[in-house]
């Protein structure tokens, strides 16, 4: 009897923590019927704030990846002083408070900020305009990509990457044919984190960009000001997001499971 009483705390408690972040989810869904959710998802309010998602979303993704990819790799390939303190320059918007975050901007990139006057010379306008969302969703979510890009480049082969650069190939085709598809799935798991982070995001937004439908109100800006006027719309943008992360990490590990099976095929021909 005393054997089996561990084994009985460790299935509770998993049953304990998969009802609790279960139910507020499943309750989302069960609050209102699909029909209801469909009609509240007409208003144009709802249709404006995920165009915008998308977009702006899509948009910080891509920015992400350009800049994100070969950071990630330097960090992971190359021993400098300083590296640690880089890392946690790279990693610290993980626990600045969203409010902070949108201040931060602001003190940056406002008008009477540290940039303001170099931004408003190169014509480009960011508080309370789109641009300024995807500035704070690249803030936000970056540092979600980085940190988990570094560590997938960290677990490849070095002598894969070694071998590469051997047989005459330049460093950046090394990088380029070797190091990313080695590290695809863990690049692919830091995009879907990144990508649902940059979804999630509020009060950065908020601060730096405001909520101006159709300009600059996200999908959570709007559930949020809809939460008091139309509960049934604000359900339906919450459905809706908790349907698209849903996607998202469904098809991360869908992909990541594919690449390990491959590589196990290879590994038995082998």
């Amino acid at each position: 009897m005393s054997r089996r009483w561990f084994p009985a705390v460790l299935v509770a408690a998993l049953v304990l923590a998969v009802a609790f972040l279960t139910l507020p989810i499943a309750a989302i869904f069960l609050e209102a019927g699909p029909g209801e959710l469909l009609d509240s998802l007409g208003d144009d309010q709802a249709i404006d704030a995920l165009r915008l998602s998308l977009i702006t979303t899509s948009i910080a993704l891509a920015i992400i990846l350009l800049v994100g990819t070969p950071a990630a790799y330097l960090l992971a390939t190359r021993s400098f002083r300083g590296r640690d303190a880089v890392t946690t320059l790279v990693e610290l918007p993980l626990v600045v408070p969203p409010a902070v975050a949108g201040i931060g901007l602001l003190a940056a990139f406002g008008p009477s900020g540290l940039l303001g006057g170099a931004v408003e010379d190169a014509g480009v306008r960011l508080v309370f305009e789109t641009a300024g969302v995807i500035v704070a969703l690249v803030f936000v979510a970056s540092p979600f990509y980085v940190r988990q890009a570094q560590a997938a480049f960290q677990a490849v082969d070095p002598t894969w990457l070694g071998a590469s650069r051997t047989l005459g190939a330049s460093e950046a085709r090394t990088f380029a044919r070797v190091a990313i598809p080695a590290a695809a799935p863990g690049l692919a798991a830091g995009m879907a984190l990144a990508w649902g982070r940059a979804l999630g995001e509020f009060g950065a937004t908020l601060v730096f960009a405001g909520s101006f439908q159709g300009v600059t109100q996200t999908a959570p800006l709007a559930i949020v000001e809809l939460f008091g006027s139309d509960f049934d719309a604000a359900l339906a943008l919450s459905a809706v997001l908790v349907a698209v992360s849903a996607a998202l990490l469904a098809t991360v590990k869908l992909f990541t499971r594919g690449r390990e099976r491959r590589g196990a095929g290879v590994a038995g021909l082998a």
